[in-house]
């Protein structure tokens, strides 16, 4: 039987994107709600509890009114939200974290999609600490920096002239912000738990004036770790062998290629780039990811998971999409 799939939260920024990743798919029936009734939640309901698997692509508290609503024990849900990141119960939607990871979410009823930022730093932190070259307990800084799109769809509006004129300027709205200054972000708790951290790291995100794409940077001192670069560069390399979409750039004399990264150049992709870089004596390394935040940050992040939930993830699909859609 064709796996049945509904997108709770279609007409947002995330849901539009995984409706555009499932465009054409045969291997999948995509339930559709009558747009006049999309906030009904007798609709929902009947919709969410049909489902073989609900990608809930809601606020945070909608998405826990959601999972309340699931009555039938056979639907599996998706969750794109941050709600449910940390809970207990609910696995980690990213395939190429650690050796079962795989095989947890294909036993899992509720999976987390992960945070866009998170995505970056976890990616980087996760191998080193499971390799004993990052302590738990050592304290990290991570910056971000990512396309107004990650701020959802009133500030894609707010950029790209859809508000009303009479209506505030969005504060976010501009070429370049940096925000959550108290030095508190909903994704810090999901960069400990899942980067194998016994605290969060500080964490510092900034939002500019692209559309899409992403950059996460961790630097370090290495004198106190007492690893080298090239170390750090060997663990991420061999911990990401073989993956498909995660790619740990080439690494010679103690720099990739690149000296300058775009932020911009995977957009469209489901994939993720990590750098190691050096400074020239070798005392500070630059740990960096590059993603689109609506690609492994989010939207194909999901379609890659829900295709691994329902055992189709070896089908060949790239999980991209036209950039801007």
């Amino acid at each position: 039987m064709t796996p049945r799939i509904f997108i709770d939260g279609e007409a947002g920024t995330t849901g539009l994107q995984i409706r555009a990743r499932l465009e054409g798919r045969r291997d999948l029936e995509v339930l559709r709600i009558d747009p006049a009734r999309r906030k009904d939640p007798e609709a929902r309901r009947e919709l969410l509890n049909r489902a073989d698997v609900a990608i809930l692509c809601l606020h945070d508290d909608v998405a826990r009114e959601a999972v309340a609503m699931i009555e039938n024990p056979a639907t599996r849900v998706l969750d794109a939200s941050s709600a449910h990141r940390t809970a207990q119960g609910w696995a980690y939607g990213f395939p190429e974290l650690t050796p079962q990871s795989r095989e947890e979410l294909r036993a899992a009823r509720f999976v987390s999609n992960p945070g866009c930022y998170a995505t970056g730093a976890v990616a980087l932190l996760r191998p080193l600490t499971d390799a004993g070259l990052l302590p738990p307990d050592f304290p990290l800084s991570v910056q971000g920096f990512s396309g107004y799109s990650g701020g959802g769809r009133a500030l894609v509006d707010a950029h790209e002239g859809r508000t009303h004129p009479h209506e505030p300027s969005h504060p976010m709205a501009g070429p370049f912000k940096s925000y959550a200054l108290t030095l508190t972000h909903k994704h810090q708790p999901e960069m400990a738990r899942h980067g194998g951290l016994r605290q969060p790291p500080l964490f510092t995100p900034h939002v500019g004036g692209w559309r899409q794409g992403m950059l996460v940077q961790i630097p370090l001192h290495l004198g106190p770790l007492g690893v080298t670069a090239a170390r750090l560069h060997e663990a991420l390399a061999d911990h990401y062998a073989g993956e498909r979409f995660v790619r740990v750039m080439p690494y010679e004399h103690g720099q990739p290629a690149e000296a300058i990264l775009d932020p911009r150049a995977l957009n469209g992709t489901n994939e993720l780039e990590l750098f190691v870089y050096a400074s020239p004596g070798g005392e500070h390394a630059l740990l960096v990811s590059r993603l689109d935040n609506l690609g492994k940050g989010a939207s194909g992040a999901a379609v890659q998971n829900l295709d691994v939930m329902l055992g189709l993830e070896g089908a060949g699909h790239g999980y991209g999409v036209p950039e801007g859609s």
